[in-house]
């Protein structure tokens, strides 16, 4: 069984996916790879048949599904001790693995999230205000005190993920994830990441619909977990 289970759901990421999966076998920890391709339709698939490594799962959703879906499916192939989810652009660093694995075995925290804000918000100005807000909301709701739970990277034991019975399907999959471990009063340690934002000129997807969703999901596990 590897230590670590890295979950990449993936759609239309043709021009990032092969380094990106380059990357995440480069670190130096002990781990399989499951690649989840969401129906995609502009090559992703092809690149990903052609992966030939005894540590890289990939599994083909037939239509796209949401980042959800797509994570829930990985889960249910993965085998790691722990898990971590990965976009498949190029925003976050997967060396940094080694640094949320550290503070998970320091043995205070259940759920250990990658904060992209420590030093201040940054990027596009809509994504970066409706984190503000989502978080802000979030915090409200649930009394907490939390950075950036919207972040991708999100790492804790694989049955800890499999106990949450996630059934989101699209982005709202981190409002659930947070929302569900704050109601089972899981503890959440934030460590500070580097974060390179995209435009959406070069594939960034979330859109406003994403956060009015994900409002919604904050306020329905809010009231029944």
């Amino acid at each position: 069984m590897p230590l670590l289970s890295v979950i990449i759901p993936v759609y239309n990421e043709a021009n990032t996916i092969a380094a990106l999966v380059q990357r995440v076998e480069a670190v130096n920890i002990d781990k399989e790879i499951v690649v989840v391709d969401d129906g995609s339709s502009d090559g992703t698939g092809k690149i990903l048949r052609g992966i030939n490594s005894p540590i890289i799962k990939v599994i083909h959703h037939t239509k796209n599904r949401g980042k959800g879906s797509a994570f829930i499916t990985g889960l249910s192939h993965a085998k790691g001790e722990y898990v971590i989810v990965q976009d498949a652009d190029l925003e976050y660093k997967p060396e940094e693995y080694l640094k949320l694995m550290e503070e998970m075995k320091k043995g205070f925290a259940d759920l250990v999230m990658g904060a992209r804000f420590t030093q201040g918000y940054h990027g596009l100005l809509v994504p970066r205000m409706g984190n503000r807000f989502l978080t802000g909301f979030l915090n409200f709701m649930f009394g907490v005190k939390l950075n950036d739970f919207f972040t991708c990277y999100k790492l804790c034991r694989r049955e800890y993920f499999l106990n949450l019975e996630l059934t989101s399907s699209t982005f709202t999959i981190e409002a659930e994830i947070v929302a569900k471990a704050l109601k089972r009063n899981w503890r959440i340690v934030e460590v500070p990441i580097e974060y390179t934002p995209r435009s959406y000129a070069e594939g960034k997807k979330i859109r406003v619909n994403d956060g009015i969703a994900t409002v919604f999901s904050i306020i329905k596990y809010r009231i029944k977990g």
